[in-house]
């Protein structure tokens, strides 16, 4: 196995850490005060549209996408190493390249399964940084880590579907430039293969009937950067036969296609955060005295780098090891990686922002440095994309299938 970037990845890593250097770092204050003066804390701080302009000028946008007609023509290996460099300033990076989901999830759909008009309707816009979208499958009312349980109605009325049903935690949602939902919900609730009773239909945020109801917190965070979370009541809106996305019954395998590529992204971004907080408890280690010498001189802090460190290498072979394998055998010849991905890389580095966050005492609980932020992003995603038990019961299943 060949552990060299090529030449265009080197190429724009490079181009995307000076970026990061020049553009994005002195952002993150500018971003905040900006945010605190706007009538809505929704509403886009004008430094992140300079931000885009900048990131589409220097040609550092749409990255995450593989076909070159759409996107940058990245494979998931070239990819992989610059979402990890994104995910060193999760807030404004992703969406200053236009990388940031749920809207890079949305694209994926739309550009694999959507009709040439909902791809020049909404995919267009979607990926000129015109507009942002939401994705809305998950459902309080039931667990819906079992997608199957889901319990909005799509019902058919003629050439129009009704969707009925309660939403939350569907990122995206709170921006005001949030123009789109894809929903998933049932189209046949009494089928007999409950993997294809789902569908998922395209609904316009300004439909009669569709009612973005509240923001929700994340550890008392609202999470700017995708548009925030929200709660979303959909009573019986009505959205044309057209605004079905592939063919009904589809909604499930929609999903899991959505998801795996998705799962790439977010794995590699939690590796920046772990890059960007050994980073932070290094500085913090030789700058500051307890108890007579610094920090870096305490054995346990040692310990604390030394595990960080191999940690992160260890997670970054094992994404990157994945993203070659979807690449050369597609996600379901990488269906096992892509569990394991999705289990270690949270759990791991919510642990390395455990320890940078004791490392810095009141601080790391504090707005004056990004690690609590982070650490609500981090241990977000143990639960996000499927809980953890959820990938290791599917792959528990799989490799005691070996021996049944």
């Amino acid at each position: 196995m060949d552990f060299a970037f090529d030449a265009r990845t080197e190429e724009l890593r490079a181009r995307l850490l000076a970026f990061m250097d020049e553009y994005v770092y002195p952002a993150e204050a500018v971003a905040e005060e900006q945010r605190a003066a706007l009538a809505s804390p929704w509403d886009t701080p004008a430094v992140v549209e300079e931000l885009k302009a900048e990131a589409r000028r220097q040609g550092l946008w749409n990255l995450f996408l593989p076909d070159s007609e759409y996107g940058a023509g990245l494979t998931n290996l070239q990819y992989a190493p610059l979402a990890e460099i994104t995910g060193r300033s999760p807030q404004l990076a992703p969406v200053a390249l236009n990388c940031s989901a749920p809207d890079t999830g949305n694209m994926e759909v739309l550009h694999q399964f959507g009709d040439d008009r909902q791809k020049k309707q909404w995919l267009e816009p979607l990926l000129a940084g015109e507009i942002r979208s939401a994705f809305a499958m998950t459902e309080p009312e039931v667990a819906s880590s079992d997608a199957t349980n889901i319990t909005t109605h799509i019902e058919r009325d003629g050439d129009e579907y009704v969707i009925t049903g309660r939403k939350w935690y569907i990122s995206g949602a709170m921006d005001p430039n949030c123009k789109i939902f894809i929903v998933m919900g049932k189209t046949d609730p009494d089928g007999a293969d409950i993997r294809r009773q789902q569908s998922m239909v395209l609904v316009p945020r300004d439909t009669p009937g569709v009612t973005v109801k509240r923001a929700m917190q994340v550890f008392g965070y609202e999470d700017h950067s995708h548009g925030g979370h929200a709660e979303v009541i959909f009573d019986h809106a009505r959205v044309p036969v057209s605004n079905l996305i592939g063919e009904e019954g589809g909604g499930f395998a929609i999903a899991q296609a959505r998801l795996g590529p998705g799962r790439i992204h977010h794995c590699m971004r939690l590796i920046g955060m772990a890059e960007r907080a050994i980073e932070l408890m290094c500085r913090r280690a030789v700058s500051r005295t307890a108890f007579g010498k610094a920090l870096a001189q305490q054995g346990v802090v040692h310990n604390w780098i030394a595990d960080a460190r191999v940690t992160v290498e260890q997670l970054r072979l094992l994404v990157l090891k994945t993203a070659w394998l979807m690449d050369t055998v597609g996600n379901r010849g990488a269906h096992t990686e892509i569990q394991s991905i999705k289990i270690a890389t949270p759990r791991a580095v919510v642990d390395i922002l455990d320890r940078a966050i004791q490392l810095h005492g009141a601080g790391g609980v504090s707005q004056d440095f990004p690690l609590a932020e982070l650490y609500a992003a981090a241990r977000t995603l143990m639960i996000a994309d499927g809980p953890d038990e959820v990938h290791q019961r599917s792959l528990a299943r799989r490799e005691l299938k070996k021996y049944l």
